[in-house]
């Protein structure tokens, strides 16, 4: 059975593509077939970057109709973007697509585009699609003054949809940023979910990245892994 995770954070460029390919990496390596999922693009159409970086970091050969049911060429709101061009973005095609997935692969990780409530339309945002899909969320916390609220107001928002807050990851995206470790032990004391790993931005190689492409502590819902 196709297992899925829905990958969000706190705002955009934390870093919630660089943990979708480390998560994929670790399926791969595991002998699963594993494929990315990005419902929403926004910024350089199909040829979006992290469109290319998810595709490298899955083993499985999927349309990109599929893999991204929306991509749009302005680097914009997605909300923005889909009125600009005269679309309606449409959670049952998204839905679709990710049954087209589950039929290809084992596990399916689905990343969204900037932070959690980023709209996708009037009525309808980024953690719909989460709750469209019946995903338990990974957070990515950007590590940066205001990140406490920010987290504490991501995590609340996920609950308030009635999603599982499966875990969160610490990401340094400012490394003159005070008092890191105090603010990170903070959010493990304040976030009912367990923290995965604690990374740094740009170091993609780094040895920080193994506790999330080998973590015994996270998985999809009946992962083995």
């Amino acid at each position: 059975m196709t297992q899925g995770i829905f990958i969000t954070g706190t705002d955009t460029g934390v870093g919630k593509t660089m943990v979708a390919c480390a998560l994929l990496r670790k399926y791969a390596a595991a002998g699963l077939r594993a494929v990315g999922m990005k419902p929403v693009a926004a910024g350089g159409g199909e040829d979006n970057e992290d469109l290319v970086a998810l595709a490298a970091a899955g083993n499985v050969d999927a349309p990109l109709s599929a893999r991204c049911p929306y991509a749009f060429e302005d680097a914009i709101a997605p909300h923005l973007a889909a009125r600009a061009v005269g679309v309606v973005i449409d959670l049952r095609r998204i839905q679709k697509s990710y049954e087209e997935l589950g039929t290809r692969a084992d596990r399916v990780v689905v990343e969204g585009a900037g932070g959690a409530l980023a709209p996708l339309g009037e009525r309808i945002d980024m953690l719909d699609i989460a709750r469209a899909l019946r995903l338990p969320a990974l957070m990515v916390v950007g590590v940066r003054l205001g990140c406490l609220n920010h987290a504490l107001l991501t995590s609340l928002a996920i609950r308030a949809r009635g999603l599982k807050l499966a875990g969160w990851i610490a990401n340094s995206i400012d490394p003159t940023m005070a008092c890191q470790d105090e603010n990170v032990a903070a959010l493990g004391r304040l976030l009912s979910a367990p923290r995965i790993a604690s990374i740094r931005w740009g170091c993609a190689d780094a040895p920080e990245w193994a506790a999330i492409e080998g973590s015994a502590n996270f998985s999809c819902p009946g992962d083995p892994c």
